[in-house]
């Protein structure tokens, strides 16, 4: 089974924009994809990280469903050193995609996160990115500890 395969078997659908697995998990899955800017329709994809393993994608689930994205909102106004973090990730993220406006996860507004998925992908794949591995740390163990997730 190849990796587009595997993507697809985690989504339960097949992936928009897919272009390759760009952080796997402990057991050699996909964890993390990059997508290409555009889809095969030629329209926009802002996400360029996106998380794929289930349990990974289930644990940010519960933290966003628990009010993260507000709770990660606030703590970006009032802590510098996350607000830096956040802003020098968006700038990260345009580089990457000069061709589409907007930051991690495609956000153009500021004074809030759009989705705790994006940065936790976005921190796997650009290890560095402080926000984001706060956001992971809160949703440890990452993995899980004997066998992978994904079915097959």
């Amino acid at each position: 089974m190849d990796d587009r395969e595997i993507v697809e078997r985690q989504l339960g659908r097949a992936p928009r924009a897919f272009e390759r697995v760009a952080v796997r998990c402990p057991f050699g899955r996909p964890a993390v994809t990059e997508q290409a800017p555009f889809d095969a329709s030629g329209e926009p994809f802002p996400t360029t990280f996106w998380l794929t393993c289930p349990q990974l994608v289930a644990k940010i689930a519960r933290l966003e469903a628990a009010g993260g994205v507000e709770r990660w909102s606030r703590l970006v106004v009032e802590d510098p050193g996350l607000r830096e973090s956040l802003e020098r990730g968006h700038e990260e993220q345009r580089r990457l995609r000069p061709e589409l406006p907007g930051g991690i996860g495609g956000q153009t507004r500021t004074g809030g996160l759009k989705c705790l998925h994006a940065h936790a992908a976005f921190a796997l794949a650009r290890p560095g990115y402080a926000l984001g591995e706060r956001i992971l740390a809160e949703a440890e163990p990452l993995w899980p500890p004997t066998e992978c997730c994904t079915p097959g």
